[in-house]
């Protein structure tokens, strides 16, 4: 695989992991027991950590795709193994 094509496909790893971490541990001020700021919305996360959530993003999603990569080098599964897990492959389609 080229290395673009593996590029791209971290960054899809990262976005989908990076949305998938995002409301880990958010609180509203409501909830920190802090006064709102006037004009903030009253759904606005208190203190939303984003840069502990880009670490742990990037360790989940590097831990992924280098599992995505392996799999694909080593042929662990294939796409014929992965497609007969959801599709009967004595039905034609």
């Amino acid at each position: 695989m080229k290395w673009y094509s593996l590029l791209a496909i971290y960054l899809l790893f990262w976005t989908f992991t990076f949305f998938l971490v995002l409301p880990w541990g958010v609180q509203t001020s409501e909830e920190a027991g802090e006064a709102l700021v006037p004009g903030q919305a009253p759904s606005a996360p208190h203190a939303p950590r984003l840069r502990r959530k880009l670490v742990v993003t990037t360790l989940i999603a590097t831990a992924g795709f280098l599992l995505f990569w392996a799999n694909w080098e080593q042929e662990w599964v294939t796409r014929a193994e992965f497609f007969a897990l959801f599709f009967d492959p004595a039905k034609p389609r």
